[in-house]
C-alpha cells in the first residue's frame, strides 16, 4: 500500500460537491447544479440554474439590476456565480442573452466561461476578452466612422520595435528589445503619449530599461513606422475604439443599443485604457457586475490597477457589494498558509483583503524543503512526484510553478530523466496542434463514411471506434519512451482517447458523429481536454488554475520577492504573486528554495521573507494584520431596503459645475468640473494639504498619493468642507481615510495645526 499521505483524493471542480448531497445547499458544502462534472444536461429551468449555490453565490446570481461589486476570493467559485448570475437572468427572460456582453482577460477564460454558459442553456451571450469585443466592434464601424479597409493587425511588435531602434540608431540586445516593447504597452495602455513617457515613468516609478528619453524617441519612432506601414498593433485596437466612441455618437448609440447588460471578470487587472472603453460602452447606465480580488493583482507592470474595485463603491453609492470568501478548492492546511501571507501584507490592497473560509476535509500540512542547488532542488521534485504518480495521482493534477521562466530548464531536465511527462504552460493551444487538426479530421471522416472504413471493423462502441481511427495517426497503447515531440504528440491524442471514453460514459448511445459536435464547440470554445503530464508554468501564466499538487521552487531571496523589487509597492505584488500560487493548490503543497544556485556555489541564499513566521521554525516578520471587512456576505446599495427586490436605478451623469459638460474622466469628476474651467481653490490650502500629506506618506511607509491623491487634496482645496459630512462627499475620501485623516484635514481647512495625536496614526 502506497503511504496515506500520497494517497490522491480526487476533488472535483470548484463549487462541485466533494462526495454525493443533496441538490441544495446546506452545511456549508456546494452541489452540483448539472447531472455530469464532464458533460452535464442544462438545467430544465430558470430556478434549476440556482440549484446549489451557497448563500453569496446565489445573491449574485439573483442581483440583476443596478451596479454589481463581487469580491472573489481565489477558490470561492467566482466563475460558476457570474456564469450562473448570466443564465438565470437569461432563463428567468429578465436580460436577453444577445444584450449581455461578458469579458474577461484571456482566450481561455473567455472559452471557460462560454462553455458553461453553453451547459447552463444560455449559448447565445458574448463572452470575449476586450481586445476581442472592441476588434470586432472596430471591423465593423471602421468603413462607417474612418472609411476604407482597416489597417492590417500586426501579431508581435517587437519587429516593428527593432525597425524603429535602427531608425534611430539605437542598439537594443535582446532583453532590451523585450523590455523596450513593455514599455511602448505600458504607455498605450496608460494613455501616455510618448513626449510625456519620461515624467510617466518616473510618477509611476518604473525602472526604464534605457534613458527615458531614449524611450521617447522609440516610442515616437515606433508610432510613425506605423502610420507609415499601415499596420495597426494591439493595443490601438483599444485605443481606436475609445476614439470612434468618443467622437461618432451614433457609433456610440448603436453599440449601447446592442449591449445592455454588462460584466467584468478579473476586474483588478483592468487598465486605464480598458477602463475607458468598459465606461464608453456603459454611456449612463449602470447594468455592470464587476468581479475581483485586489489581493490577486499580479499585472501592474501592465497597466492593471486594482483602483478601479477599490473605488467601485465610490463611482457607485447606490452598488451592491457581495463577498465570497466560501474557498471551494483548497485545503484548511492551504488556505491557512495562503491567509498568513495576507495577514503580513501592507498597502491599499491588504486593507481590503478576504479571509479564506476552507469548506474541505483537512489535508496534509504544507511541505517545506531546503537544497544545496537549484539542480539538487529540481531532482528533489522530480522524485516526489513520480512518488505521487506511483501512489496514483494524475500527471495532470501535478504542477511546478516559478517565478521566471528561465528556471524551467532544469526541472524540465529533471523530469526527463525521472520518466515523468510534462507540458509547458504558454505552449500551442490545443486545437492549434498538427496532430489535433489531423485526428479531428480523421475522426469528421470516419463519422461520415464509418460504414465503410475497415478501421471501425470490430469496433463496437465510441472508444473503441476513436482508438481505431487515431491508431491510424500515432496514438498506441503504451505511450513512447522518453519526452519531446514524438511523447507530446501522444500525449494529444491520448487526451482525445480519454475524452471519448467521458463522453460515451456520460451519454450512453453517443455516435462518433455526436463526439466531432463536441469537439468543434470546444475547439469553438477553447476548452480544451486534459493533457497527461506535469505542468510546469510560471506564477503569472497560472492565474486562474489549479492542481491536486502544486510545487512552489525556488522560494528564496532574490527571486521571491524578485532583485529588481524595489518599491513597497514591488514587494507587496510579489508577495501577492506568491499567494496566487498557494491558492493554486487543492491538497498537497510543496514549498522549496536552495541555497546556490549551481552545485559547488557558495549557500548564499536564504528563504523568502515571505515565509517568515509560517515556515516551521522562522520568526514571525511582524504582527498581523485584521482583516478590513474580511468576512463573507452582502452589503447593500445606500438605496436599496431590507426585503425589497432588486430594482433598476437611473444614476445621473456628472457634470462640470462650471460650464455643465458631462465628465467621464476620474480626476475630472473628482473635481467635480473640467480639467480646463476656471478652478476656485485655495492654492494656500492646497499647499498646507501637500505639506501635511507628505508628513503622513513619509510616518507610514507609503507613497503619497495612498494618503490621497492630487485630485482629491485639489477637490478638499476647492470645497473647504466645514464637517465630517462635507468632507465624506469629496470623491476620494471613504470611511476609512475620513476616520484617519478627516480631524487633521478639519483642522486645515479651518485654519489650524493638524493634531499631533490624530496626526501620528
Amino acid at each position: 500500500m502506497p503511504p496515506a499521505a500520497l494517497v490522491r483524493l480526487r476533488v472535483p471542480a470548484c463549487g462541485q460537491p466533494a462526495h454525493p448531497s443533496p441538490v441544495t445547499w446546506q452545511h456549508g458544502r456546494v452541489t452540483a447544479a448539472t447531472h455530469s462534472p464532464l458533460f452535464p444536461q442544462a438545467p430544465d429551468s430558470a430556478d434549476a440554474v440556482l440549484e446549489g449555490l451557497d448563500p453569496e453565490q446565489r445573491e449574485v446570481a439573483t442581483a440583476l439590476h443596478g451596479p454589481v461589486c463581487v469580491l472573489a476570493g481565489a477558490g470561492t467559485g467566482k466563475t460558476r456565480a457570474i456564469t450562473h448570475r448570466i443564465a438565470y437572468g437569461v432563463r428567468a427572460g429578465i436580460l436577453q442573452s444577445s444584450s449581455v456582453l461578458a469579458v474577461t482577460f484571456t482566450n481561455r477564460a473567455a472559452g471557460e466561461m462560454r462553455g458553461r454558459l453553453r451547459q447552463l442553456g444560455a449559448g447565445g451571450v458574448q463572452a470575449r476578452t476586450f481586445h476581442s469585443a472592441a476588434l470586432r466592434q472596430l471591423q465593423y464601424f471602421w468603413p462607417k466612422a474612418v472609411g476604407g479597409s482597416m489597417p492590417r493587425l500586426v501579431d508581435r511588435k517587437i519587429q516593428l520595435v527593432a525597425d524603429a531602434a535602427a531608425a534611430c540608431r539605437i542598439r537594443l540586445d535582446r532583453g532590451e528589445l523585450r523590455d523596450v516593447t513593455g514599455e511602448i504597452e505600458w504607455s498605450k495602455v496608460t494613455q501616455t503619449v510618448p513626449a510625456d513617457y519620461p515624467l510617466a515613468a518616473a510618477k509611476a516609478g518604473r525602472e526604464a530599461p534605457r534613458d527615458p528619453a531614449e524611450i521617447a524617441q522609440l516610442y515616437s519612432a515606433y508610432e510613425d513606422l506605423k502610420r507609415n506601414r499601415g499596420v495597426i498593433d494591439f493595443e490601438d485596437v483599444l485605443l481606436l475604439t475609445v476614439a470612434i466612441l468618443q467622437d461618432r455618437h451614433d457609433v456610440a448609440d448603436q453599440v449601447r443599443s446592442q449591449y445592455q447588460h454588462f460584466v467584468v471578470d478579473e476586474y483588478q487587472d483592468v487598465s486605464p485604457l480598458q477602463q475607458r472603453l468598459l465606461e464608453l460602452w456603459l454611456g449612463d447606465r449602470d447594468n455592470l457586475c464587476v468581479v475581483g480580488d485586489a489581493s490577486q493583482t499580479i499585472y501592474s507592470f501592465t497597466g492593471a490597477t486594482p483602483d478601479h474595485l477599490l473605488d467601485f463603491r465610490t463611482r457607485h453609492p447606490g452598488a451592491t457589494v457581495v463577498k465570497l470568501v466560501r474557498d471551494y478548492r483548497s485545503t484548511p492546511q492551504v488556505v491557512h498558509l495562503a491567509n498568513g501571507l495576507l495577514a503580513q501584507a501592507r498597502g491599499r490592497a491588504a486593507d481590503h483583503r478576504l479571509e479564506l473560509v476552507s469548506q474541505r476535509a483537512p489535508g496534509p500540512e504544507p511541505f517545506y524543503a531546503e537544497y544545496a542547488d537549484e539542480p539538487a532542488e529540481a531532482e528533489g521534485a522530480a522524485r516526489r512526484i513520480r512518488d505521487l504518480m506511483d501512489a496514483g495521482v494524475r500527471a495532470s493534477e501535478i504542477a511546478i510553478l516559478f517565478r521566471t521562466n528561465s528556471q524551467s530548464e532544469t526541472y524540465e531536465q529533471a523530469l526527463a530523466d525521472a520518466g515523468v511527462p510534462y507540458q509547458l504552460r504558454g505552449a500551442e493551444r490545443f486545437f492549434d496542434r498538427p496532430e489535433v487538426r489531423k485526428a479531428g479530421i480523421a475522426l469528421r471522416g470516419a463519422a461520415r463514411f464509418g460504414g465503410n472504413d475497415s478501421l471501425l471493423d470490430g469496433a463496437v462502441d465510441l472508444p473503441s471506434q476513436v482508438r481505431a481511427v487515431l491508431s491510424g495517426e500515432g496514438w498506441t497503447t503504451e505511450p513512447p519512451a522518453g519526452s519531446g515531440a514524438v511523447r507530446e504528440r501522444w500525449e494529444s491524442l491520448a487526451a482525445l482517447v480519454n475524452l471519448a471514453q467521458d463522453f460515451a460514459a456520460a451519454r450512453p448511445g453517443a455516435t462518433l458523429g455526436d463526439l466531432v459536435g463536441e469537439l468543434d464547440e470546444r475547439a469553438g470554445a477553447q476548452h480544451a481536454p486534459t493533457v497527461e503530464g506535469v505542468t510546469l508554468a510560471s506564477l503569472h501564466s497560472a492565474k486562474g488554475l489549479e492542481w491536486d499538487v502544486v510545487f512552489l521552487v525556488g522560494v528564496a531571496e532574490g527571486m521571491m520577492p524578485i532583485t529588481y523589487a524595489k518599491t513597497d509597492e514591488q514587494i507587496e505584488e510579489e508577495r501577492r504573486l506568491l499567494y496566487v500560487g498557494v491558492t493554486r493548490a487543492r491538497e498537497h503543497l510543496h514549498v522549496s528554495w536552495a541555497l546556490s544556485r549551481s552545485p559547488g556555489g557558495r549557500p548564499s541564499r536564504r528563504p523568502s521573507r515571505f515565509l517568515d513566521g509560517l515556515r516551521p521554525g522562522s520568526a514571525a516578520a511582524g504582527a498581523g494584520r485584521a482583516a478590513a471587512g474580511g468576512s463573507g456576505g452582502v452589503e447593500r446599495g445606500f438605496t436599496s431596503r431590507p426585503g425589497a427586490a432588486p430594482r433598476r436605478r437611473q444614476r445621473t451623469p456628472a457634470r462640470c459645475r462650471v460650464c455643465g459638460r458631462t465628465l467621464t474622466d476620474a480626476g475630472e469628476m473628482k473635481l467635480m468640473r473640467c480639467e480646463d474651467c476656471p478652478s476656485d481653490m485655495d492654492e494656500g490650502l492646497y499647499e498646507r494639504l501637500r505639506e501635511w500629506r507628505a508628513v503622513q506618506a513619509q510616518r507610514s511607509g507609503q507613497p503619497a498619493f495612498c494618503v490621497f491623491t492630487d485630485k482629491t487634496l485639489m477637490a478638499i482645496a476647492e470645497a473647504a468642507p466645514d464637517d465630517e459630512g462635507e468632507l465624506a462627499r469629496i470623491p476620494g475620501v471613504g470611511m476609512r481615510k475620513l476616520t484617519r485623516y478627516g480631524a487633521d484635514v478639519l483642522a486645515i481647512c479651518a485654519g489650524q495645526d493638524a493634531g499631533e495625536e490624530e496626526g501620528a496614526n
